[in-house]
């Protein structure tokens, strides 16, 4: 079954620093009917404006993922790290028993694109960390990139990769005019995909950029740009989840 939500569908907030679009019950969005899609409990879809952001706030009991799409956000928390994160970076914070930080745009004239989602972590009272990779963005071309992986997987890409403390799998990818990937999805599984720009087909079905589809009981998705060679390359993330 897949469940395609379009763009113009999510919760969208305007402030005078964030324009977001929440993809489940979030803040002042409370809908009961959509918390989360297995482990995944937030995926927003945020624009900070110069100088904006999150000033010092609190978290526990979640893996929080930060992939931007444009410009940069510096990441400081109460542990003492430190950070700021570009397109081609992936930065995870796993808020255990409890961590502050704030999220700012350190632009004076550029926004801030980029996406943060919330997983629920498989092993309650973790100890509080924070880490920060980057890949290739060339690398995800006409391929699906894992950039977080399960915490104790081992693999060729663990350089490139964050370690969430769940069984799930956060990929990047960008497909030209006319090329295609295949993932396959084991037993029980579900997936998760939202398509940052251009169009994507995934199983005959046509996804328009700041679209998601919640997939469960499928086997084998077919992800495919348009066949169009003037069409902009589709842009897209995919969480395989439990």
């Amino acid at each position: 079954m897949i469940q395609t939500i379009r763009s113009k569908d999510r919760y969208h907030l305007e402030t005078d620093w964030l324009s977001t679009n929440w993809h489940f019950s979030f803040d002042t969005y409370q809908d009961p009917e959509n918390m989360n899609f297995g482990p995944l409990r937030v995926f927003n879809d945020d624009t900070v404006a110069p100088a904006g952001g999150f000033p010092l706030h609190s978290h526990r009991e979640m893996e929080i993922v930060t992939y931007l799409i444009d410009g940069t956000l510096e990441h400081k928390d109460s542990m003492g790290n430190t950070g700021v994160i570009r397109p081609g970076e992936i930065q995870r914070m796993s808020a255990g028993t409890g961590i502050r930080h704030s999220e700012l745009n350190p632009s004076d004239k550029d926004p801030a694109h980029l996406i943060q989602l919330w997983i629920m972590p498989a092993v309650p009272h973790l100890r509080p960390s924070w880490e920060q990779k980057s890949f290739s963005l060339s690398d995800r071309s006409g391929k699906l990139l894992p950039i977080a992986v399960p915490a104790g997987q081992n693999g060729p890409s663990s350089s490139t990769t964050v370690r969430i403390h769940q069984d799930a799998t956060i990929y990047t990818s960008l497909l030209a005019p006319g090329q295609s990937v295949t993932h396959e999805l084991a037993q029980g599984r579900r997936a998760y995909i939202f398509v940052v720009a251009g169009n994507l087909q995934l199983n005959g079905e046509t996804l328009a950029p700041g679209d998601q589809a919640r997939v469960s009981s499928e086997r084998e998705l077919q992800l495919s740009a348009s066949p169009d060679p003037a069409a902009a390359p589709a842009d897209f993330l995919l969480l395989d989840l439990p």
